[in-house]
């Protein structure tokens, strides 16, 4: 297994051109000081003399906005327990971990090689590791699935509740001894354990996803040389994924609406209650009510962003963006659009192609071939299933839970509204609660709302002055070869993706960009340029996506768009991922696809060969 990880590793480039320093980007007028709203560890300072030098690169495919403090627990979770996994876990013989810092608030990363004399001493016990969990797949999923509900059910136990004016007397009576506000601080303390430990849940599986198509896209690449990297992935395409059950529930929910003509009570979704009530007072209604009801534990807990951000908006909080979605689905239904994945044609497509490519292994390989494909098709779907218990669910529960311990600061005076909980550190919000509560226990008013008001005005300027300045998309000179698989296939960070970033491919004509052929198909259009999730409204019939990256979460308006261009992204992206499972093309990767096309621009998309042309100025 361990040879074919690294067999796909690309040609050097001839040329190498570099990035800029990151000492050398401007820091835009002001966000000076912006290296203090973040843990010293965690911002540029280039305190060991060598992150000036290093290769990274901008990850806007999971953070594409200005982190502020709080927000940061997102990234040091993921890239952390990501490392854990290859590193301390799997041993995979070419991959470490992945070394991040934030630069003017946004997450860079750099990949942390294993040293080549190292590589074959691991092969042993990554194959034993490995082969445990795929010689017990099904039975350990099953297992995860039970820690990952249950990090789950613990967190929503917890509350965070102004303190009463006096300890109640029943405490008296039963020598309880403590004030209550213990709670408070082993409930926020208990919030960060509970995330950490689903992130620590996150990687068990998804590296062994990766690494198990990895296997066999490199195994196909030896056996066909030159097949596309598109043939390999129509090969495990068509699988049922949890991730699309939200979407999914939608559209049943368009589909009985129609059916019960119910119709008219969606004129005016952004009216919950109204609309919930026209449904109601219709005959079929109490069917349709039972079935939203039912749809809601728990796919609505989902959000239109990605889960990253104290700003995303989650279904089940705003129950005005499902039903808008449905109200579009039912409109689509009675223009006679078909809404359902076509799943039928994606399992005959991959049917046909494993069938072909079979035909032409080596009577001695076949059995390898099946193995292989076999593993890869059972292992695949979890690389997006994950996105739903932990980006999405996980979060979502986190993030309700760090507003309700927020608005106990705002109604305490330490801030006026609960979301401004986001420009501390973690580490400064534990310090306030010992400030509120020691405030509270001796009667005298705490420090922080003398403090906190001004402090957090300074830095949401320094977290907008950053927010005008797009990233880099990466940083200093890039290596001859980059070999690390998760980057590659992933992030779509490859030696050749690099150098045409900087201007290097000798292909490049003018008015074509050109990225990562993703998605096949072809489609030509007028250009939407979404750069934020509450833009999706904006998003008409038959444009094509353009952005920094998709979230899985955008599902419901794949129907309704042509093609999809994103910035960054590589073959197991969850672009790519979703945008062959919707059949529509899609080029990864491109670098500038988003600030170099304007929306209502005409382009036309090849997501056979990665070409994005300009049709018109």
């Amino acid at each position: 297994m361990t040879a074919d990880l690294t067999a796909q590793a690309p040609a050097a480039a001839p040329t190498l051109k570099s990035f800029p320093k990151p000492s050398a980007l401007p820091v835009p007028p002001g966000a000076e000081g912006w290296e203090d709203l973040y843990p010293y560890f965690l911002s540029f300072r280039n305190l060991s003399g060598d992150e000036d030098e290093k290769f990274w690169f901008c990850d806007s495919q999971h953070w594409p906005t200005v982190f502020k403090p709080f927000e940061t627990i997102g990234g040091e979770f993921a890239v952390k327990c990501l490392g854990q996994y290859n590193t301390r876990h799997l041993l995979i013989p070419p991959a470490n971990g992945i070394e991040f810092k934030i630069h003017l608030g946004y997450l860079y990363m750099s990949p942390v090689p294993v040293p080549e004399a190292e590589i074959a001493s691991r092969v042993p016990e990554f194959e034993r590791r490995a082969g445990h969990y795929f010689q017990n797949w099904d039975s350990m999923l099953d297992g995860w699935h039970t820690k990952v509900r249950a990090t789950i059910a613990e967190m929503e136990t917890l509350s965070f509740e102004s303190l009463p004016d006096a300890v109640p007397f029943d405490d008296i009576v039963g020598g309880v001894a403590k004030d209550g506000s213990e709670k408070l601080m082993e409930s926020y303390d208990r919030l960060i354990q509970l995330c950490y430990q689903n992130w620590q849940y996150h990687f068990e599986f998804l590296n062994l996803g990766y690494l198990a198509y990895l296997d066999f896209f490199g195994f196909c690449k030896q056996l066909f040389p030159g097949i596309p990297d598109q043939s390999i992935a129509k090969m495990v395409q068509g699988v049922d994924m949890e991730l699309f059950r939200p979407d999914d529930e939608l559209k049943k929910l368009a589909l009985l609406a129609v059916e019960k003509g119910l119709q008219p009570a969606f004129s005016d979704t952004d009216d919950v209650q109204g609309t919930l009530d026209r449904i109601a007072a219709s005959d079929g209604g109490a069917e349709w009510l039972a079935a939203w009801t039912a749809a809601q534990d728990p796919w609505f807990n989902f959000t239109v962003g990605n889960g990253f951000y104290g700003h995303d908006k989650y279904w089940i909080e705003h129950l005005e963006i499902p039903l808008g979605y449905v109200k579009d689905y039912v409109r689509r239904v009675e223009e006679g659009h078909q809404i359902l994945r076509p799943v039928a044609e994606l399992v005959a497509e991959r049917d046909r192609v494993v069938s072909e490519y079979r035909d032409l292994v080596p009577a001695e390989l076949v059995a390898d071939f099946d193995a292989k494909v076999g593993l890869a098709a059972t292992a695949y779907p979890y690389v997006e299933n994950h996105n739903f218990y932990i980006e999405h669910w996980t979060m979502g529960v986190f993030w309700r839970k760090v507003r309700q311990l927020g608005r106990v600061f705002a109604d305490a005076g330490f801030w006026a509204d609960q979301s401004d909980m986001l420009y501390l550190t973690r580490g400064e919000v534990r310090d306030a609660i010992f400030d509120l509560v020691t405030g509270w226990a001796v009667g005298a008013e705490p420090t922080g709302p003398h403090y906190w008001p001004k402090e957090i005005e300074r830095r949401r300027g320094i977290i907008d002055a950053l927010s005008s300045q797009r990233p880099q998309p990466a940083l200093n000179t890039p290596p001859a070869e980059i070999t690390e698989p998760f980057t590659m296939m992933l992030y779509g960070i490859t030696t050749e993706q690099v150098q045409q970033w900087l201007g290097d491919d000798d292909s490049a004509e003018s008015g074509t960009i050109t990225g990562m052929a993703a998605s096949p198909g072809v489609a030509e259009g007028p250009a939407r340029v979404v750069t934020h999730a509450d833009q999706l409204g904006e998003v008409q019939e038959g444009e094509i996506l353009v952005a920094t990256i998709t979230a899985p979460s955008w599902g419901p308006i794949f129907g309704k768009i042509k093609a999809t261009v994103t910035d960054i992204g590589g073959m197991m992206s969850h672009a790519a991922i979703v945008c062959r499972e919707y059949a529509l093309p899609a080029v990864t990767g491109t670098g500038n696809g988003s600030t170099t096309i304007r929306t209502g621009q005409r382009i036309r998309v090849d997501g056979n060969t990665g070409r994005v042309e300009l049709l018109e100025d």
